[in-house]
């Protein structure tokens, strides 16, 4: 195996289409590279990357793609310890569950940041392979726990572009310039009931020299020019442009402005207040582009018209033959769409962020009721536990989707426990990581789009992501 600096990566004209940033593992490296190669911005989730690769490892590595980029790494000692702790040769066995990757706690989080460097590196570098185009990354910012070892690995191997959402990413750009200048960085983490904490990640402890690194541009996504004028201002470091994201686009959605309220089946409703000015956007003068039921080559236009730089795709990229999303559960959703279509709602108590987030309304998934109260509740992966202010003074992590009495005990409100579902299992068996829990149980599925979805319709199964950003471009018609 041969060690390799990170190349510096190019900085040719912005995009028109950006590739969405969809995790756990939906946008995988297979995706991003599919898009930046022919042109576009190929998007990589580093969302729960460190479980993506453990468990990758652990079905045998088909491919030997993980392993291939691991022999880039650089710390070769390290890498070559979790290839041997992690990978089974041929994969698991029928039934066999996957070894963890160690819950961190505050001030415990070695093994899993560690992982989480690994992770992001893996997913960059296969999605840079083979070509000079720029790749980014996207992360959820209420995942603060979990954010800067990303970050870090994937500046090693040369990403480009930092786009965030799920939150205001405030302290990221600082944390960027920081890494770009061989140092160490620093976040604070939210506690709720007490004072932040503060998470420093230091290369050096996880055997990797501190070294400058390429600074990639940093995309917050927001819903408002109000939003982004703040992060231009108070953000700690520079911001090089925005996505901005309506209510219709998958995966979380910002709450309402102003005081909630809710349609006949309890969805929350979005108003006037909720879109952006475009023409105040303009104003701040760094480029922009709009995210949610945009895939069509009129709402590219239309952007370009109103001063956009382009537009950023998620659920047509999701659906499509490259993504890393499980193949059965593709063609089932298409061909539902084709058959009357799928229901798409706007659930705000999905989420244990307190985010809505959209679900696809499907059968043999938790969507369903009686698959969910069926559900034995556990937390093993814990990526959106938050950080509460114990009776004894130490900082805890707690989950509204864990067991209902283990989260009262840490001081959270039962009235919070309802409906609240464990994302961070069923996205990872969305993209075919299924854990087998104690007693045999397997994690079921929970599906995120668009409201968009069902325009899907129209395309044939099996379509690719060129297909899709040759008809955003006006070069391709579905099914013709």
């Amino acid at each position: 195996m041969t060690t390799s600096a990170a190349p510096a990566p190019r900085t040719p004209a912005l995009p028109q289409i950006i590739q969405g940033g969809m995790g756990v593992g939906i946008s995988h490296w297979g995706l991003a590279q599919a898009v930046s190669r022919i042109g576009q911005l190929g998007i990589v989730s580093c969302t729960g990357i460190d479980n993506v690769l453990v468990r990758r490892l652990q079905d045998g590595d088909e491919g030997g793609h993980v392993r291939r980029a691991l022999g880039h790494y650089p710390n070769q000692a390290r890498a070559e310890k979790v290839i041997r702790m992690y990978f089974l040769e041929g994969g698991r066995e029928p039934g066999q569950a996957y070894r963890r990757v160690p819950l961190p706690t505050v001030t415990k989080h070695g093994a899993a940041w560690e992982l989480g460097v690994m992770g992001s590196f893996v997913e960059v570098f296969l999605a840079r392979e083979g070509h000079d185009n720029p790749v980014g990354v996207n992360l959820l910012t209420k995942l603060q726990l979990h954010t800067v070892p990303a970050l870090y690995g994937a500046m090693l191997a040369g990403a480009d572009t930092v786009i965030m959402g799920a939150g205001i990413p405030r302290e990221i750009p600082g944390v960027l310039d920081a890494f770009a200048a061989g140092g160490q960085a620093s976040i604070k983490l939210d506690v709720k009931g007490g004072d932040a904490a503060v998470l420093n990640f230091d290369p050096a402890e996880y055997g990797l020299e501190r070294r400058q690194l390429p600074r990639p541009k940093f995309y917050p996504i927001v819903t408002s020019h109000i939003l982004a004028g703040v992060l231009m201002k108070k953000a700690s470091g520079s911001v090089e442009g925005f996505v901005i994201e309506g209510p219709t686009a998958g995966g979380h959605n910002a709450p309402p402005r102003g005081t909630p309220t809710f349609d006949e089946s309890g969805q929350p409703i979005y108003g006037e207040r909720d879109i952006a000015d475009l023409d105040e956007m303009k104003k701040l003068g760094l480029p922009f582009w709009l995210a949610g039921s945009r895939a069509t080559p009129e709402a590219l236009q239309e952007a370009l018209s109103r001063g956009a730089a382009g537009i950023q795709v998620g659920t047509l990229f999701a659906y499509c033959a490259d993504s890393g999303l499980r193949n059965d559960l593709r063609e089932e959703v298409h061909v539902q769409t084709k058959n009357g279509g799928v229901d798409v709602y706007t659930d705000p108590l999905a989420s244990p962020t307190g985010f809505p987030f959209k679900v696809v309304q499907m059968d043999d998934t938790l969507a369903r009721p009686e698959l969910y109260a069926a559900r034995p509740r556990v937390c093993d992966i814990g990526y959106l536990r938050e950080a509460y202010a114990a009776e004894d003074g130490k900082t805890g992590l707690r989950c509204a989707a864990e067991p209902v009495d283990a989260y009262v005990a840490k001081g959270g409100k039962i009235e919070d426990t309802v409906g609240r579902k464990c994302l961070c299992n069923a996205l990872m068996t969305d993209a075919g990581y299924a854990q087998v829990q104690k007693g045999g149980y397997v994690e079921d599925s929970l599906m995120t789009s668009g409201d968009s979805l069902n325009d899907i319709a129209a395309w044939p199964l099996g379509y690719r992501a060129e297909d899709v950003v040759k008809f955003l471009l006006g070069r391709y018609t579905p099914g013709a």
